[in-house]
């Protein structure tokens, strides 16, 4: 219990860090709402049928230059006259959205794809404002039009798409379990009655309590709330997608991830409000662009290889949606 006490301080002390630098930019955090710990909750509604979850808008034509005039009334015309791009993201997903604890700037796989999105409208990369969003707060700030976009490891799924558009899909993920390296568990299925993590409002939590009702599932709104309880011993162990998973068992070396397939699949999308079909396509077209020209895996070798191994070939879009 001490070696994990001492790292759940060396955690907090970089979440102390985090919150107090600047960067390059501003991120501007958008207060969270507590989610209350758990034991108990009903399992998940049935998802609706939207026919094939990742098939998204079919880009039109090909990219404006970068920086030139984007369409007249579009949505990236009105990016573009505001001056920069609003983004909700993580800032304590290790590979994915982090701030970095020395230079303060959020870095990594997803934040490289709102970066591209900007250099498409703009000509540059740092147009962008990010703001640092919570699990919970992903679909309400697309709704409410706070962010244009949203780049936080999020599961396109038809729920969803019932709230919020979806990019193309831009990685592929699948759901596994981080435990204590002298845990001798193989799968969640060795786990009955322990405390397992996963955050409030994600998938991963609503596959755990559909797919294992007999562990005790806990939640907290972010990644590093999970790996605090995890390392205070309120959690036994977390539930989130490999990606994630790989960053918390690289910030605790008291820490494994399951050596086991994993047991769903996460396609993981780009959010966009319902309300701009023609920035989807225009995002779609910037996706197809990275995976195309080489940046996509440039991206993936610098954030996720060193973990998650070699890259694989970036996923293949589906189109069709009206």
């Amino acid at each position: 219990m001490k070696k994990h006490l001492i790292a759940a301080s060396t955690v907090l002390t970089l979440l102390t860090l985090t919150a107090c630098t600047s960067g390059d930019y501003d991120a501007t955090e958008v207060p969270a709402k507590p989610a209350p710990t758990t034991t108990s909750a009903a399992p998940p509604a049935p998802q609706p049928n939207c026919g094939n979850p990742v098939a998204s808008y079919r880009p039109t034509a090909p990219l404006p230059t970068p920086g030139s005039q984007m369409p007249t009334g579009s949505h990236m015309a009105r990016i573009q006259e505001r001056g920069r791009l609003i983004a909700g993201v993580s800032a304590d997903s290790l590979h994915l959205g982090a701030r970095n604890p020395i230079t303060g700037v959020i870095e990594g796989f997803d934040i490289d794809m709102v970066r591209a999105v900007a250099q498409a409208i703009f000509g540059d990369p740092n147009k962008v404002e990010l703001r640092v969003i919570s699990s919970p707060q992903r679909i309400p700030v697309l709704r409410d039009n706070s962010v244009d976009i949203v780049a936080r490891n999020m599961t396109i799924n038809c729920a969803r798409w019932e709230q919020i558009a979806f990019s193309a899909e831009y990685y592929h993920s699948g759901q596994k379990v981080l435990v204590q390296r002298d845990s001798t568990a193989k799968s969640l299925a060795d786990l009955s009655g322990k405390t397992i993590c996963a955050p409030a409002a994600s998938t991963s939590l609503d596959n755990l309590r559909s797919k294992y009702p007999q562990v005790l599932p806990i939640t907290a709104d972010t990644d590093t709330g999970c790996l605090v309880l995890f390392q205070q011993g309120k959690a036994y162990g977390i539930t989130g997608d490999d990606t994630v998973l790989a960053g918390e068992a690289a910030q605790d070396p008291y820490a494994r991830v399951i050596q086991a397939p994993p047991f769903t699949a996460e396609p993981y999308g780009l959010g966009i409000s319902l309300t701009h079909p023609e920035l989807v396509r225009f995002v779609n077209s910037v996706l197809e662009d990275m995976k195309a020209d080489g940046r996509w895996k440039a991206s993936y070798d610098k954030w996720l290889a060193p973990t998650l191994g070699k890259a694989p070939a970036p996923p293949q879009p589906a189109y069709g949606r009206s």
